[in-house]
């Protein structure tokens, strides 16, 4: 039988890592013509509630994949803003 925390961390690994090239280009380009503020809101809202309920269940692969994934997107969400 495979281990759930075993998946649990696979796939935190790969959402994580999928979405750093994004922030990334973001970063390096400052180009966020292509970047829809209302879904980065509403993404990066999303991913903080992930990360409370990671640490509401002591589920690291769940916590440590929303914390870097929020830092990311947070990142990216407010280049956008200054951007503007």
């Amino acid at each position: 039988m495979i281990d759930p925390n075993l998946i649990g961390s696979i796939a935190a690994v790969f959402t994580t890592v999928a979405f750093l090239p994004q922030a990334v280009h973001s970063w390096r380009t400052r180009d966020l013509s292509g970047i829809s503020l209302p879904m980065y809101s509403l993404f990066s809202l999303g991913v903080a509630f992930w990360l409370a309920y990671g640490l509401m269940i002591l589920s690291w692969p769940v916590i440590i994949a929303n914390a870097i994934t929020l830092v990311l997107a947070c990142a990216v969400l407010l280049l956008k803003i200054q951007h503007r």
